[in-house]
């Protein structure tokens, strides 16, 4: 079993993005060193994917584009000020991206976000639900 990076939910720091994760390893890894060539943006990258899957069992499964794999894919929204101008693609996705310039996700093979809108189900119920448990959570 190896290491990657990954997040557990909200329950634990408030945010599901994997930028932003990503982001935290690499430069929480450069201070310990003291070198600001350790755990480069490419090595971040492959610890979100490719070695990620590896460590829980799914490397034959996901974690990189090849045929046979899971094809799931990301479209990033690069003409943003953030994000301009773009040098080096992997390391904007590492230390400039986040979660919110993802315009597009497509699981395996079927689109499921498009143009940030969500196209397998509606947000409304899910708000409304989770309005509901809150209420009743505070009044315990």
């Amino acid at each position: 079993m190896g290491i990657g990076i990954g997040t557990d939910g909200s329950a634990s720091n408030n945010n599901l993005d994997m930028f932003q994760e990503m982001d935290t390893a690499a430069k929480l890894h450069k201070v310990k060193r003291l070198d600001p060539t350790v755990l480069d943006a490419g090595q971040a990258l492959a610890l979100a994917t490719r070695i990620g899957a590896e460590a829980i069992g799914l490397g034959e499964q996901i974690g990189s584009l090849e045929t046979g794999k899971k094809a799931d894919l990301i479209i990033i929204d690069t003409h943003k000020p953030h994000l301009t101008p773009l040098y080096d693609p992997v390391s904007h996705l590492i230390y400039a991206a986040s979660g919110s310039d993802v315009r597009d996700v497509i699981i395996e093979g079927r689109p499921v976000v498009r143009d940030r809108a969500i196209l397998t189900f509606s947000l409304e119920p899910i708000f409304d639900s989770v309005a509901d448990l809150a209420r009743q959570i505070a009044s315990c």
